[in-house]
């Protein structure tokens, strides 16, 4: 591949580390550096990480009209096709070059609460096609809400706030939790091309908590106004998470913790990753925190609901489904 891109060397926060103190100051320093950092010792074993790769490869691998029947939903629940997606529409040409699938917090058809944005009930293969994928993805959502919680609290230290901050009903008490399974096909991404695996875009939420398989294409750009821009390769760590901050965390913290751009560059292997993207509630109101402003550092940021926030990122990165209808009649 033209232009070696370096790799980036990221901090290790052991969920396990007796010194909450020693997490906090790396946690602080990765959020202050790159916005990217590693969990290990979550307690999600690896046994059952394996086994989450193993049902996501089947559902991939299945014929794609069998997928096409669980195309996502306007709850954005269930399969997205390649170049669905377009994270980087002004240096992409046509799409990401990667399929995934959208499982999120399970609301009955008649819960109330099933009428929110991103609130309802997940689309799922049938137990036929697939015995056990609803139980594996569903057990993985709860297992990676949990160590999500635990990172949270380790931010909130971070920004000098009550450790349980984040836990408040509004916030992670009632998330918006998503789950998305994606497979990168065997594709050669050409940057200067504008073809990506997944073009540059921050993350929208609070954190992301990504585990990958062996093979490295995820890059990320410590200074996005940077010309040119430089990036750099994170190693996948087998057994842990890459853990980044998301859109709403800079907008919480006045940009002093950093929402790092980040993208997907294939070398023509198959790659498969799973995402866990942690938004707080649908009412939560996001706006500047009293420990991140000042008179000399006043909010950069209006407030805004996380509703209203997510779903105009949604509508700006994906397709409309509308044109699905239209390539089937």
């Amino acid at each position: 591949m033209a232009n070696p891109v370096s790799r980036t060397a990221l901090n290790r926060i052991s969920l396990s580390e007796p010194d909450l103190s020693k997490s906090v100051a790396l946690l602080k320093q990765a959020c202050l550096d790159s916005g990217f950092f590693y969990v290990v010792d979550h307690g999600i074993s690896q046994e059952f990480m394996d086994e989450v790769f193993a049902q996501s490869k089947k559902f991939f691998d299945l014929p794609t009209d069998e997928k096409m029947k669980l195309l996502r939903n306007e709850k954005n629940r269930g399969y997205t096709p390649i170049l669905d997606e377009t994270l980087d529409p002004d240096n992409q040409v046509g799409g990401d070059y990667k399929e995934g699938y959208y499982i999120g917090v399970e609301v009955p058809e008649d819960d109330p609460q099933a009428n929110k944005p991103f609130y309802g009930p997940n689309q799922w293969p049938s137990a036929d096609l697939l015995p056990r994928w609803r139980d594996v993805m569903e057990q993985y959502h709860m297992e990676a809400l949990r160590v999500a919680k635990q990172v949270a609290r380790i931010i909130a230290l971070a920004l000098d706030l009550d450790a349980n901050f984040f836990d408040k009903p509004e916030l992670l008490g009632d998330p918006i939790a998503t789950l998305r399974l994606l497979h990168y096909e065997g594709q050669v991404s050409n940057p200067a091309g504008g073809v990506y695996g997944a073009g540059a875009h921050s993350d929208y939420g609070l954190i992301t908590l990504l585990a990958t398989d062996d093979v490295v294409g995820l890059q990320i750009c410590k200074d996005r106004n940077a010309q040119p821009q430089v990036w750099e390769y994170v190693e996948p760590l087998k057994g842990g998470f890459i853990v980044n901050l998301g859109d709403m965390l800079e907008r919480w913290s006045n940009c002093i913790f950093r929402s790092t751009l980040h993208r997907v560059v294939l070398d023509g292997r198959e790659r498969y990753s799973i995402a866990f993207f942690v938004e707080p509630s649908h009412e939560c109101l996001v706006e500047c925190l009293p420990t991140c402003k000042s008179e000399e550092n006043p909010p950069k940021f209006p407030p805004v609901t996380c509703a209203a926030y997510l779903l105009q990122r949604y509508k700006d990165t994906h397709a409309d489904l509308s044109s699905y209808s239209k390539q089937q009649t």
